[in-house]
């Protein structure tokens, strides 16, 4: 358990790395708390031109239930056009309540479009450390650019999170985390540190869970540098689970569900408002950035269809060819027929320039050749290729202009042609893909990515060696993609390079010819 000086050393970092108020990084007399309660950093999300969110929470003992009982507890807040404090846009007081394990989610609103802003939080005598947010530009603003980082998948005892330190480093304006935020299970090979207790079924696990990886300092510095948007995987919960279902079958697993999300929702900078009744938690929505992008958010877990042709006594995904005759049911869906609708009508909607679909995983198919016939892992879109073709035929009506898929989940960089018929090189190309590798989950092996990249010519690039982050600088037009990955996660000082650049044009989709 980190004590106060420790807590002080990585307050002095991250002002260091200019994420934080150098003058609330001291140290102060811990009135109101036994130790210093701001232990998991503070985030922003989910901007708009007016305002965003702003989260902290209160954890003097973040690995024991956060350590402060059923009390309580005043949150000063405040949201400032300067770093000292010295020109407060908005402030205000809110509640950390111990049925939110004293987690806030403050919405600021009234503030300027296309502006920087500071803030931070203040309880029992302590400061918070300071973070960065922005909104987004006005409505009619086309004009500026966004520069946009793209992550997933920090399995914490694979590998530090340099990354995360990395990506702030080179301040974007928005951060897009497309799941996979936390790893339930826990692996034997190849760990550079340790999950702190089991794997978690319960709320109090998930939220020392989160706790544990909120204390890494490097992710709090990607946290203070930028707004977030988020949203989940499968590891939230459970690995490979589908809707009501988890991998083991398990006949409490609703109740397991339910434990993960309310922990996500506790510890990410999301608005209260994703939290509906009966238990939903409703992620999707848009994400507007002027007039030029608009960001689909995904949930492609909560509303899916089960995995087809699970093994005997299992759920969660499989490898499967020919025999496999429910994968291509028309009736199938992997978001849900209510966020389909959604999501085919706020295309149709959309006048923004570029139309940016940030979901969890590899959209375009990616077969493997075997003896019985093409091989499909059903986890993904080819487990439900009926679905894809539904998406890609509301992209055609919609008319959206410039559309890209953003993914994660498989631990590779993939960049990608999408077709209008999925598989068919000879059909236009309709988008372009960008799937990131991860942060320090493991990858996949050399032979199996590149057993798929030959299958699939769509597939324009591949790598699953390294990893890392996307940064994808977006004007009106063109969009550039920077491939950042690491020389290796086994250490906290891990240098960052460019593995491949790419270009999207508008108005010539898919990506652009060398």
């Amino acid at each position: 358990m980190p004590d106060r000086r420790e807590a002080l050393r990585r307050s002095l970092a991250l002002a260091a790395a200019g994420f934080l108020s150098p003058g609330f990084a001291r140290a102060k007399s811990p009135a109101g708390f036994s130790s210093y309660p701001f232990t998991l950093g503070v985030a922003a999300g989910s901007p708009t031109a007016t305002g965003f969110v702003i989260w902290t929470r209160l954890a003097p003992l973040p690995l024991e239930g956060g350590g402060l009982g059923a009390e309580g507890h005043e949150v000063r807040w405040e949201v400032a056009h300067d770093e000292k404090f010295a020109r407060i846009a908005k402030r205000g007081t809110v509640t950390a309540e111990a049925s939110r394990a004293h987690a806030v989610h403050v919405e600021v609103e009234g503030l300027e479009p296309g502006r920087w802003y500071h803030y931070r939080f203040l309880a029992g005598g302590e400061a918070s450390a300071t973070g960065r947010s922005r909104t987004a530009p006005a409505a009619g603003s086309g004009d500026g650019r966004l520069l946009l980082a793209l992550a997933s998948c920090q399995h914490y005892e694979q590998g530090w999170f340099a990354a995360h330190r990395h990506l702030a480093g080179e301040s974007p304006d928005l951060v897009a985390f497309v799941g996979d935020y936390i790893y339930e299970s826990s692996r034997k090979a190849g760990t550079v540190r340790a999950h702190h207790g089991p794997e978690p079924r319960t709320l109090a696990a998930y939220r020392d869970r989160y706790a544990q990886y909120k204390t890494d300092e490097d992710l709090q510095a990607a946290h203070a540098c930028a707004p977030w948007i988020v949203t989940w995987d499968d590891h939230e919960v459970d690995n490979d689970y589908a809707n009501d279902r988890g991998q083991d079958l398990d006949p409490d697993f609703l109740a397991r569900r339910a434990a993960g999300y309310r922990a996500f929702f506790e510890h990410l900078p999301v608005r209260p408002s994703v939290l509906r009744e009966g238990g939903e938690y409703r992620l999707y929505g848009t994400h507007a950035w002027g007039a030029l992008a608009s960001l689909f958010v995904l949930d492609d877990r909560q509303y899916r269809d089960h995995q087809a042709c699970a093994r005997p006594g299992r759920g969660g995904s499989a490898v499967v060819g020919p025999e496999c005759e429910e994968r291509t049911r028309e009736d199938r869906t992997l978001l849900g027929r209510a966020q389909e609708r959604w999501l085919a009508q706020a295309l149709a909607d959309s006048k923004a320039r570029w139309n940016l679909l940030v979901q969890q995983t590899l959209f375009v198919p990616a077969g493997r050749p075997m003896e019985r016939g093409m091989q499909y892992w059903t986890d993904g879109w080819d487990g439900y290729p009926a679905a894809r073709e539904r998406l890609l035929a509301a992209l055609a009506k919609s008319g959206a202009a410039n559309p890209v898929v953003l993914g994660g989940d498989v631990h590779t960089n993939y960049v990608a042609d999408v077709h209008a018929r999925p598989g068919d090189p000879g059909s236009p190309v309709v988008a372009a893909e960008f799937c990131g590798t991860s942060i320090t989950s493991q990858g996949g092996g050399r032979k199996l990515v590149q057993s798929i990249r030959e299958a699939n010519p769509h597939i324009r690039y591949a790598d699953g060696s390294r990893r890392g982050y996307a940064m994808l600088d977006i004007g009106r037009e063109r969009l550039e993609a920077r491939l950042r990955v690491l020389d290796t996660v086994a250490r906290r000082d891990a240098e960052v390079s460019t593995a491949a650049r790419f270009t999207v044009l508008a108005g010539r989709p898919g990506i652009a010819k060398d």
